[in-house]
């Protein structure tokens, strides 16, 4: 599947689900319950499986039956063997779990003010939205997204004061604007909805991440995309991914992400820095593989040294080549390195080569590291 329409997906599944107010709940009015579910969240991103269990497993003794203990393993599950593949046995129990949790809240439909229940349902759904769009699984993802357009229909009946849906108004106002003119194809499904305000999203967005309750880190991990992505500023990306990397300091793709800033914005001494420190202490694959391209870049680039960025760069490409669609941004990152070695080399022919082949890989262009 084109990873544009994975980008899309996960937009408009995230904004959904994001937009339903927390009126008539159960787990959400119940204080000891909130703050149970606010730290499994905050274990489950700082990669403390065995923390978000336990409080995964008191919801479910407080709460029994609840569709929120089915969403809560199933994140845990996703990010514990993330990226997670089709390929993985655990894909089983995490489907499961997802679907488990929709089909408690579908059963709930019929009461419309317990929104704590359409939450879960389109969080779940788009959990599943999302595994199913990152691996290619078309035919999985077409009836999903059929049968949860109702839903997302109906959580726009709900409203909120807390400022953590600013994220919401930031989201919709910056990627209505922005999204079809980055992908034309979708401009004509646009028009079917209000316009956006490009300036007025991007400070929604800066709302959320200071003062929202639940949504600070998605607040402040969309902003690091928007700027690196679409407004080209990677001196503020660098700022959104070091607060990230600071909160959740265990989080290998918070941690990737800001070396990769620092590298963009040639603070190369402190990527380094990051890079010998996690070097020992990561065993998940998938960020070994990045570790080996950034490797790459600071050989280019802090050392001059383009016979060892050519075997990082080499290295990098073999091992991410195993993560499929997950690996194709730092894969072109290391094509793009390569480029440049074969035109310091004097091989022409090769550089175009290997730009190419970047040019293909990657989903915005200007992130090349030239």
């Amino acid at each position: 599947m084109n990873l544009s329409i994975r980008i899309f997906i996960r937009n408009v599944i995230l904004i959904s689900s994001l937009s339903v107010n927390f009126v008539n709940a159960q787990i959400l009015r119940d204080s000891n319950a909130l703050s149970l579910v606010k730290k499994a969240v905050d274990d489950i991103y700082d990669l403390r499986f065995n923390e978000a269990r336990e409080e995964c497993q008191k919801l479910n003794h407080d709460y029994p039956g609840h569709p929120i203990g089915y969403l809560l393993k199933g994140m845990t599950t996703y990010w514990e063997n993330y990226p997670l593949l089709p390929s993985s046995p655990v894909h089983v129990s995490y489907e499961s779990d997802m679907r488990r949790c929709i089909e408690l809240c579908d059963k709930k439909h019929a009461q419309p003010d317990n929104a704590e229940y359409l939450l879960a349902n389109l969080c779940a759904r788009g959990m599943l939205l999302l595994f199913y769009a990152d691996n290619g699984l078309s035919m999985e993802v077409i009836p999903l997204t059929t049968s949860t357009y109702q839903y997302l229909r109906h959580s726009f009946d709900y409203t909120s004061v807390l400022s953590d849906f600013y994220f919401f108004t930031g989201l919709y106002d910056y990627y209505r604007e922005v999204y079809p003119d980055a992908y034309p194809i979708y401009k004509a499904l646009a028009f079917l909805f209000p316009k956006g305000d490009r300036k007025k999203g991007f400070k929604d967005l800066q709302t959320a991440a200071k003062s929202s309750i639940v949504l600070k880190a998605e607040s402040s991990s969309f902003l690091y995309s928007i700027c690196l992505s679409y407004e080209n500023d990677f001196q503020q990306a660098s700022s959104y991914t070091k607060s990230l990397h600071e909160q959740y300091p265990t989080n290998n793709q918070y941690l990737a992400a800001n070396i990769k800033n620092l590298l963009l914005i040639k603070k190369y001494d402190e990527a380094e820095q990051l890079i010998l420190n996690s070097d020992s202490t990561i065993t998940n694959s998938f960020f070994k593989s990045q570790l080996a391209i950034f490797k790459g870049i600071l050989s280019e680039k802090k050392y001059k040294n383009i016979i060892l960025a050519r075997e990082d760069y080499e290295k990098g490409i073999k091992a991410i080549s195993l993560f499929g669609v997950y690996g194709n941004e730092y894969a072109a990152y290391a094509y793009f390195g390569l480029s440049r070695v074969c035109e310091a080399e004097g091989d022409r022919i090769n550089k175009k080569i290997f730009r190419k082949k970047a040019l293909e890989l990657a989903e915005f262009k200007k992130v090349d590291f030239d």
